[in-house]
């Protein structure tokens, strides 16, 4: 296990804790994250708490592990985490939080975002994409 602390900087994300439990796999990712750190009891939007009888203090990222051909659709992309975070910072610009260090991360992101699609649609033409072939 490791831990990641690239997100400290303000108090919300010096008590977030993540922390990487599985060893890289083929393609030298890790596929599963943990988050702690946090109480969803005073989030609105907490689906955990009403029918769990208690809150949320952890969350779990499982991403795809094995290519999707063999193995099936078992986790998450980073496009998927990627398309999550675009739709907040897009939100935010939409509305009172709109500010030029949003619109240059959401710049930035959708640029990856970009990139990864890109790469995808590549592995697409060559037939080789949900495979472990280059």
């Amino acid at each position: 296990m490791r831990t990641i602390s690239d997100h400290k900087v303000n108090p919300a994300n010096d008590t977030l804790t993540i922390s990487v439990l599985d060893e890289p796999g083929a393609g030298g990712a890790s596929h599963l994250y943990h988050i702690e750190g946090f109480n969803s009891q005073s989030n609105a939007s907490d689906p955990w708490t009403k029918p769990h009888g208690a809150p949320a203090e952890h969350s779990t990222i499982l991403f795809q592990n094995g290519p999707i051909n063999e193995v099936g659709i078992n986790g998450v992309t980073q496009e998927v985490l990627l398309a999550i975070v675009i739709d907040r910072l897009r939100s935010f610009q939409a509305g009172p939080y709109s500010c030029r260090e949003n619109a240059l991360a959401l710049t930035k992101i959708e640029e990856a975002q970009h990139w990864l699609l890109s790469r995808t649609r590549a592995r697409m033409e060559r037939g080789v994409e949900g495979t472990h072939k280059i």
